[in-house]
């Protein structure tokens, strides 16, 4: 006799019922609510991820085609179409954040520890990526004359790879504009791209005692102080410490530049680092590590619905995106999980059908091509025969 829930109510283990009903409390999330709890409205923002659902009506109508499964779920009865996006315009989407950072902490806790480097510096990646809208339909999403856009600027811990930060802006916003009001840890080694070059700010995070590489802008003048020694053989070319003076801003920065030849796109790379100790090949190997935001955005807007939103508002697409966030941080805690060799995509795909099978999750995870167990015998006395 199967003795487990669906695959959906073992997934939502993976969120603190608890500290998810004292984050509705903080937040009022439920105020003048009428039968409609926050957790179905969760549950359903989830299914709209994790289901591929593409609208209001694929949600409310997957849902109500599994009705007899939702009891699992803590759901008494699928909500209705015009009650959810009703929900999304009005309640408050930084409930959606405070969930994630109760995911994001139970995750850290079981994945922690993770990383490809041997010091011990927390290494994290910095960059934005844009959302394109239609300007007439999402008209607070200010970015053309005739275009919209929302930007997402994500801050990725390379401990395990999973979004330890977030901000949703409109397309106008500056990525250096968001990057000023981070709090980095002295010791953090911060990698980015060349869009956050900014002297003050570069400044700043050298006297907090925060590290950074980032690639060289052709137009920085620069004098040479100390040439460093680089190996004969190899992908370095050159070592040296040099001084960066702009009177505009009246700051002095001395920082290492690095030059790599890339042998994959037969091209140089220019790094820029204020990181004197590690070789010239690690500052080179951290940049390279950046590849992994890049590859995050893409695995997000490739595989969860973060490119057509359920509803028009600023609150309705905070809260599906912030949905999209969790539902990745689950995905990476499930890959992670598994023993079988999963990559993202086939993950989502297959476990878009396994939402409510009533099967052990970590089993499918481990073993997801497994026939079915044997029926036990009184199991078979309730086959039909013809």
């Amino acid at each position: 006799m199967n003795r487990v829930c669906s695959i959906f109510a073992q997934v939502l283990r993976l969120l603190p019922r608890m500290e998810f009903e004292q984050a509705v409390q903080k937040h009022r999330a439920e105020k003048h609510a009428k039968g409609f709890s926050c957790w179905t409205q969760l549950i359903a923002m989830l299914f709209c991820q994790l289901g591929q659902a593409r609208s209001l009506r694929e949600i409310v109508g997957g849902l109500a085609s599994s009705e007899g499964k939702l009891k699992h779920l803590g759901v008494a009865r699928p909500p209705k179409r015009s009650t959810l996006a009703y929900a999304n315009e009005h309640r408050s989407w930084e409930l959606y954040q405070t969930v994630f950072e109760q995911v994001l902490a139970k995750c850290r806790g079981a994945m922690g520890g993770r990383t490809k480097f041997r010091f011990h510096n927390r290494l994290v990646s910095l960059d934005a990526t844009s959302i394109d809208l239609c300007a007439s339909l999402f008209d607070w999403a200010k970015y053309k004359r005739t275009k919209g856009a929302v930007k997402l600027h994500l801050m990725l811990d390379h401990e395990g790879y999973l979004p330890c930060f977030a901000v949703l802006t409109d397309g106008k916003v500056h990525e250096i504009q968001i990057a000023r009001q981070l709090a980095l840890q002295p010791g953090t080694i911060l990698v980015m791209d060349r869009a956050y070059i900014d002297y003050l700010w570069m400044d700043r995070l050298t006297e907090a005692g925060v590290f950074f590489v980032t690639r060289m802008r052709a137009d920085i003048r620069y004098k040479v102080t100390r040439k460093r020694q680089t190996p004969r053989r190899g992908a370095v070319l050159r070592d040296e410490e040099i001084l960066i003076r702009s009177v505009t801003h009246g700051v002095e920065l001395r920082l290492r530049r690095i030059v790599i030849w890339n042998q994959e796109k037969q091209e140089k790379l220019v790094f820029l680092s204020n990181h004197m100790n590690f070789a010239a090949s690690t500052i080179a190997a951290i940049y390279k590590d950046r590849w992994q935001i890049e590859s995050f955005f893409k695995s997000m807007k490739q595989l969860l619905r973060v490119k057509t939103f359920v509803g028009t508002s600023a609150n309705a697409l905070k809260i599906q995106m912030w949905t999209a966030l969790i539902a990745m941080l689950i995905l990476k805690f499930l890959q992670w999980r598994a023993k079988f060799g999963w990559s993202l995509s086939n993950l989502v795909a297959l476990l878009r059908y396994q939402l409510f099978v009533y099967r052990d999750l970590f089993a499918w995870l481990d073993d997801p091509f497994q026939p079915p167990p044997a029926l036990t015998p009184l199991e078979e006395q309730l086959v039909l025969t013809f």
